[in-house]
């Protein structure tokens, strides 16, 4: 049997099984719960979600099986650990927590790196009296980033959506843009990843997050990496708080190259092999200069350009 795992905890995974399904798209989808082959940590390789499998069923009244290969992944992230994603949803809150755009760029580069889809979400853009997100959104959509916009910030009224702060038509943009992928929503504890699934849902998946009125910083409550099916051929992955998040598999003078908007600059840089960082005559520096390039996004390109480099010399010894 072939199926789709969608929920691993503690190496107990949860399989959808694809084949009864295949043959009849009315019947229900079959849950199993599988564990592992042993040969698979002999071969050093963990099944994840998201990951395609071959399973052996050993108990059918009780759903049991267990997983015998691994199908051929075509994008793997480390952490949090998933496999074949085709879109990430990166959650950015407008105020508590203050928007962290350094861990957005990096995990923009990141998407860039993978080759996979991206829309920004600007979260709870109704406690943002300034305005800041008008900022954040003009600079990413001048980009060639996909922004919405969504207030989803009150809990009791979740379930009503036309009586929370988030908009339907905002909901159902998200949903058009979700439809036909593997999504991952990422970012930040607190940003409100977890409201925004319920909100899609309509109902309460999820647990959702509290925010720590000494630091607004969010605290975190999802644990593990889940799958949701919103329709045929379309998941939503609440992922746990990417404190650890983890852009290392790039290399820092490849870092230029996953900065979308760097791309057609880098070939008017004097030298080969210029970081961008110290050289004269260097293609960026001259846009940014004539505004083809924000300042602030340049700025946090050397931040994470400097981790890299640090990263790779300690590796060195």
């Amino acid at each position: 049997m072939q199926g789709l795992i969608i929920e691993n905890i503690a190496n107990l995974y949860k399989i959808e099984n694809r084949e009864n399904h295949k043959s009849n798209k009315n019947s229900p989808k079959e849950i199993y719960e599988a564990y592992a082959r042993g040969r698979f940590k002999k071969e050093e390789i963990t099944p994840v979600v998201g990951d395609f499998v071959e399973f052996q069923i050993t108990d059918e009244e009780n759903k049991k099986a267990v997983i015998t290969e691994i199908l051929e992944r075509k994008v793997y992230i480390k952490r949090p650990k998933m496999a074949n994603i085709t879109q990430l949803i990166l959650v950015v809150s407008s105020k508590d927590p203050k928007p962290d755009l350094l861990m957005l760029d990096k995990q923009l580069a990141f998407a860039e790196f993978l080759d996979v889809k991206v829309c920004i979400v600007l979260n709870k853009i109704d406690l943002d009296d300034e305005k800041e997100f008008k900022n954040i959104k003009e600079i990413y959509t001048k980009i060639g980033y996909k922004v919405i916009e969504t207030q989803a910030n009150k809990k009791d009224t979740l379930i009503k959506i036309s009586e929370d702060n988030l908009t339907e038509s905002s909901i159902e943009e998200l949903i058009k843009i979700l439809k036909g992928n593997i999504n991952v929503l990422a970012g930040n504890s607190g940003v409100g990843k977890s409201t925004l699934i319920n909100a899609i849902f309509n109902k309460e998946l999820t647990l959702e997050g509290e925010i720590s009125s000494r630091n607004k910083r969010g605290k975190n409550t999802t644990t593990s990496t889940r799958l949701y099916e919103i329709e045929e051929n379309t998941y939503i992955a609440d992922t746990p708080g990417f404190s650890t998040f983890s852009i290392e598999e790039i290399e820092s003078n490849r870092l230029a190259e996953y900065f979308k908007e760097f791309k057609n600059e880098i070939q008017n840089c004097e030298f080969v092999g210029c970081t961008h960082i110290k050289e004269e005559n260097c293609g960026i520096k001259q846009a940014i200069k004539e505004g083809k390039i924000s300042q602030d996004r340049y700025d946090r390109f050397c931040k994470i350009y400097e981790e890299l480099k640090q990263k790779e010399e300690r590796k060195k010894w």
